[in-house]
């Protein structure tokens, strides 16, 4: 390909895995450092990637909300259309997408093949065995067999100092000192398996704030419930800091924090993307080498062999003994190492 041409990047849909994208975006600048290069992402995700510098454009595209139905996305295929771009990176392995990028008239299109899409890319690339890679390698691995050249591997987050500034006056409201350690706690999770029980937080909480450490509760509005019924189990008073900050505020705050505790789930890639000073991040039914923080420099993996397949991927599961497995004790004890 050549280097000075219009660039789309058409990105997956989970707040994780966009974030692990940002290494293909970064590497594609590289690679074309004169070109202009777009993203399309669900509006949801648009502050993982609002600010970054490799980035000419983004483009929202909700296909369950705002293009949903058929007009809409013709209307969306128009604006493709109209933007000419010369190339796409489809790293979203949906038919639709490939679809819309061939309607859009976009020359080059470059992801992995599948037996219902394959007549729809010009480059079509034999995806890997399912949960053979990590999820960065994954998508690096699409620029790779289309002959770019990848030169490193993290994710990025870029946050304002008015981010910074907003964790900061929350935290001194709260009595938080710039030389206190501060334990920033993420008690949530996409789907129920991944999440450690509500009676272990409150017990690491209180264990924690005995220890004399700042102890913030993190969170989105969705999680305020959560970690209300965590508080009525807790002796001690932890800082809530649910539905306050917005991800790039999230951001802020976990490098402002001393430790960051989290299971598998978006608030861990941000505080591993921001290069958070160190995070304790508790495993169970996902696994550390496909959707685990990378590098990990600064942070700690607890999980259990409790019998069962990893990754298993049954979000119905009730038992939930691989993250039962993970005792507060375990985690006392990561955290003391992490100090």
């Amino acid at each position: 390909m050549q280097h000075t041409k219009r660039i789309l990047i058409f990105n997956v849909n989970w707040l994780g895995d966009v974030l692990f994208s940002t290494a293909c975006i970064r590497n594609i600048r590289r690679n074309f450092p004169d070109s202009f290069i777009a993203c399309v992402i669900p509006s949801r995700c648009y502050p993982i990637l609002k600010d970054n510098p490799h980035l000419d454009e983004i483009i929202i595209f909700d296909e369950k909300d705002r293009h949903r139905g058929m007009l809409e996305k013709m209307s969306f295929i128009k604006q493709l259309k109209y933007k000419k771009f010369d190339a796409v990176f489809l790293l979203h392995r949906s038919f639709t997408r490939a679809l819309i990028c061939r309607l859009a008239d976009i020359p080059q299109r470059f992801g992995y093949f599948t037996k219902k899409r394959g007549f729809l890319l010009t480059k079509k690339i034999v995806a890997p065995a399912r949960d053979s890679l990590h999820r960065i390698d994954y998508y690096l691995n699409i620029l790779e067999k289309a002959g770019l050249k990848i030169e490193d591997r993290y994710t990025e987050l870029f946050f304002s100092q008015q981010d910074e500034e907003a964790v900061n006056d929350f935290l001194n409201k709260n009595e938080v000192k710039p030389d206190d350690f501060l334990v920033c706690l993420n008690a949530g999770g996409n789907w129920l398996p991944k999440r450690w029980p509500p009676e272990y937080w409150a017990r690491l909480a209180d264990a924690l704030i005995v220890r004399g450490l700042k102890v913030a509760f993190s969170g989105s509005s969705a999680d305020s419930g959560l970690v209300k019924a965590i508080q009525s189990q807790m002796k001690e008073r932890p800082i809530v800091a649910t539905n306050v900050f917005n991800i790039k505020q999230l951001g802020a705050l976990c490098r402002r924090a001393d430790l960051f505790i989290t299971a598998d789930t978006g608030p861990l890639h941000i505080a591993n993307a921001v290069n958070a000073k160190k995070i304790i991040a508790l495993f169970g039914p996902t696994s550390p080498e496909i959707t685990g923080p990378f590098p990990r420099t600064n942070c700690i993996i607890l999980a259990k062999d409790v019998g069962c397949k990893i990754p298993c991927y049954e979000v119905s599961c009730k038992d939930n003994r691989c993250m039962k497995a993970i005792s507060v004790e375990d985690v006392l004890k990561a955290v003391e190492s992490g100090k």
